[in-house]
């Protein structure tokens, strides 16, 4: 009997990758499930795979980690979920009794963690397998837009608790986002959440500044304008930061937010590090200041899913640009040419024809 047959993204190795004829996933446990996907989108991890960043990621695996679809198969032990749901693929997935997982960090479950287009075919494709089902798939309400939910996979998550939960956003602080990027975006979203007093974006892309205008920023800056440590000691009156996220991932954005927190305030670390950066502890020893690194856990997906549903939430405001599975290299030419493009999370959809940009 023939195989049944999917498209799906694979990796090649080093810069190579394209649609391929895959079979369809088929259960490998009583916990799995199987998704037909009808939305993905594309994560600047992606981006590192496919320039080989990623070692632990091998040739001839399907990428990406995020979507949304319909779950058409699962296993004897998947609960609470039923074959035609529409259901949010959380990028962690957790088996929630392991050690790890009952500490709430299912980043490092011993069964799961970052799997889907890691360690096991990922949702850049027709169909995925997921494993541990029952605690890694979500249904989604029937009052949010399964399109603009694919941004609840992981970049709000990150946001919040890699950003907002992490940097301790209070009402009434002040906080700093360095990075306008998705996630630096997300963040910024999750921290309007708090009701902060002030809310200040710091990026080099003017429109990364003009979006984080248009979801609500109280000052969106460019590092390079002259003055800047004058400008935002203005804003805070000289008292610094209580809140500091840092969405890049290079030195010296991470020596800036050292320069931008508050005596008794924290830096939460959001970007990837792929190079050491300097640790100012002579300057900083004596403040009471906090340093929060970690992996997104997912455990913020039901508190999204119902601000989402209660329209305190739009998942879809750092969404720009929308192209068909059909166009999948496409979109990855959108997302690697950002800069120019204007391109912040790109949106895929298994059930679009022609490329969209918002």
């Amino acid at each position: 009997m023939d195989t049944l047959q999917m498209k799906a993204l694979v990796y090649k190795g080093k810069d190579k990758f394209g649609v391929e004829d895959r079979p369809i996933p088929l259960l490998h446990s009583a916990s799995d499930a199987i998704v037909r996907m009808r939305h993905t989108t594309i994560c600047g991890t992606d981006l590192h795979i496919l320039k080989g960043d990623v070692p632990a990621v091998k040739p001839n695996r399907v990428i990406g980690h995020e979507g949304v679809g319909t779950l058409i198969g699962k296993g004897s032990a998947v609960t609470g979920l039923h074959i035609g749901d529409t259901v949010l693929i959380s990028s962690i997935s957790a088996c929630g009794v392991c050690k790890s997982c009952r500490k709430g960090l299912s980043a490092h479950c011993m069964d799961g963690g970052w799997m889907l287009g890691n360690k096991i075919d990922g949702t850049h494709a027709e169909y995925v397998r997921v494993p541990h089902a029952t605690t890694s798939l979500y249904k989604l309400p029937a009052n949010i837009n399964p399109a603009a939910a694919v941004a609840l996979s992981d970049a709000l998550p990150t946001g919040m608790e890699c950003g907002a939960m992490s940097a301790s956003v209070q009402p009434g602080h002040l906080v700093a986002i360095v990075g306008a990027g998705p996630v630096g975006l997300a963040a910024l979203l999750s921290a309007k959440l708090y009701t902060p007093a002030k809310v200040v974006v710091i990026d080099k892309d003017e429109t990364r500044l003009d979006h984080a205008r248009r979801i609500g920023v109280d000052h969106a800056i460019n590092p390079d304008t002259p003055g800047l440590m004058k400008i935002l000691n203005e804003i805070t009156e000289g008292s610094g930061f209580d809140s500091v996220i840092e969405a890049v991932g290079i030195p010296s954005t991470f020596e800036l937010c050292q320069q931008l927190v508050a005596p008794g305030g924290t830096i939460a670390n959001v970007g990837v590090h792929g190079r050491k950066v300097d640790l100012q502890l002579d300057q900083l020893w004596d403040r009471n200041i906090s340093i929060k690194t970690q992996l997104v856990n997912s455990h913020s997906i039901p508190t999204l899913l119902k601000l989402s549903r209660a329209g305190l939430l739009n998942p879809d405001s750092i969404v720009t640009h929308s192209f068909p599975f059909s166009d999948i290299t496409g979109a990855y030419a959108s997302f690697q040419n950002a800069a120019e493009l204007g391109t912040l999370k790109v949106k895929i959809d298994f059930e679009q024809h022609e490329p969209h940009r918002n």
